[in-house]
């Protein structure tokens, strides 16, 4: 474990292969537990490091776990040799260490880490498990999406420069498409200049998906969708539902169509499930009258829209009522904002981790959510200049259209739409009996999209 014989080499090294030989009691902390209430206290921590800067007789090293992120320095010492601050130094990003460290306030706010107001003053460094020489690099990986978009917007101004310019130059006289020439060479280095950041794409991440899931917003991104998952759950067992599993391979299409996948299953043909639907209403006839489920759905739409997906997970729910499909609506009103109420509450750490990568304004919702019906969605289309029938059927840029407006008046990006016209609707929508030309259906919307 010790590097040499010099004093404060037992304080860093390269721990065996951890064989569960014993097992200490240790208290390992996390980074998101470190406050400055800790402030002169010693730690352990278990982390991955980052990155590492030596410079003369200091060592600074982003350390990082999960979504959160703390600055450790260790200066030379005579606990603190030179060649433990190399050793350190020496270390490949992404390896697995055991850091024994006190907790001190930083002077000045250390803005890449999110625990900006504390450090660690590294006593010990021992690493667990050394990461092979990584191609791709963190700073990369995690790079804010509006950085990128703003490097390339540069570029394409300086690259429509370039094509003009060399259009130019086809018309003019040998004398005078040096001057061109020498303006486009210029440009093309400002094209460098500009360069400053790598993209990395999606097949990339995907090819390196270990990687790239250790970023905070990925594994922000986790967090919440569990969350999601647990707050659907929590509360719809408080409003009496009962959780039920729906078998996911069925003799026959659950929805019919050709969107379906068949496979085989010993002599004969299964087909995944498209939709819990059926065993759903099959459920609320037998007297359980509120269930809902959380597991996957199958569907075999050929598309390359954000919008269809071959595997999800769908958050399904059903339930009889009493007087008045309404009061369905109600247990979704309810549902919703209590899960953005929750992710805010509970997740706001998560939620600031995305968004420093992948930044957004904050959702707006009222509670209780704005209704409106298919008539009120219509003359607020028709008010803005769109050209809609009374039953007009509204395609994806006129959904984006109507959330854009709804925003504008009601200051909210979520709300239910109410009351389609019957025309429009599958066959099974039943038509409002004060008037049959809009059925009793509805949809919710989020930001211009359905979402339910």
């Amino acid at each position: 474990m010790m590097e040499g014989s010099e004093p404060g080499s037992e304080n860093f090294g390269r721990l065996p292969l951890n064989q569960s030989q014993e097992r200490t009691g240790k208290k390992f902390w996390k980074i998101n537990e470190l406050t400055r209430e800790l402030e002169g206290k010693t730690v352990l921590v278990r982390t991955r490091l980052e990155k590492s800067r030596l410079t003369g007789n200091l060592c600074f090293v982003t350390l990082r776990r999960n979504y959160s992120s703390i600055q450790g320095v260790i200066s030379k010492g005579a606990t603190t040799p030179k060649s433990m601050l190399n050793f350190i130094g020496g270390i490949n990003k992404e390896s697995l260490v055991d850091i024994t460290a006190s907790v001190v306030l930083t002077k000045e706010p250390v803005k890449e880490c999110t625990q900006s107001d504390i450090e660690l003053q590294i006593q010990q460094f021992f690493v667990v498990r050394e990461s092979m020489p990584v191609k791709l690099q963190m700073e990369d990986l995690t790079r804010p999406k509006n950085v990128l978009k703003a490097q390339k917007q540069e570029i394409a101004k300086l690259a429509a420069e370039i094509q003009a310019l060399e259009e130019k130059k086809k018309g003019v006289s040998e004398a005078d498409q040096k001057g061109i020439t020498d303006q486009i060479e210029q440009l093309r280095k400002d094209v460098d200049a500009a360069t400053k950041f790598v993209k990395i794409g999606r097949s990339v991440r995907l090819d390196n998906r270990v990687l790239d899931l250790r970023t905070p917003a990925n594994q922000a991104i986790f967090r919440i969708q569990s969350g999601v998952g647990q707050l659907f759950r929590e509360f719809l067992i408080s409003q009496d539902f009962v959780e039920i599993h729906t078998p996911k391979l069925m003799g026959v299409a659950s929805e019919g169509g050709a969107s379906v996948f068949k496979l085989g299953y010993f002599q004969t043909n299964a087909f995944l499930a498209q939709s819990p639907q059926l065993h759903k209403q099959m459920a609320i006839t037998s007297d359980f009258e509120r269930v809902f489920e959380i597991g996957p759905v199958f569907r075999a739409e050929l598309s390359i829209t954000h919008r269809h997906l071959t595997e999800f997970v769908g958050l399904d729910l059903e339930m009889a009522f009493d007087e008045h499909y309404h009061e369905v609506l109600d247990v979704f009103d309810k549902l919703f904002v209590f899960i953005f109420d929750k992710l805010n509450e509970r997740y706001a750490e998560e939620i600031k981790a995305v968004q420093k990568q992948f930044p957004f304004e904050p959702l707006k919702y009222h509670n209780p959510s704005l209704r409106l019906t298919y008539p009120d969605a219509i003359q607020l289309l028709r008010a803005d200049g769109l050209e809609i029938g009374d039953f007009g059927d509204m395609d994806t840029s006129t959904e984006k259209r109507l959330g854009r407006l709804v925003k504008e008046k009601y200051d909210t990006d979520f709300y239910m739409l109410d009351k389609f016209p019957t025309a429009i609707r599958p066959f099974y929508s039943m038509a409002d009996p004060n008037n049959p030309k809009y059925a009793n259906a509805f949809d919710f919307m989020l930001r211009g999209e359905e979402i339910l």
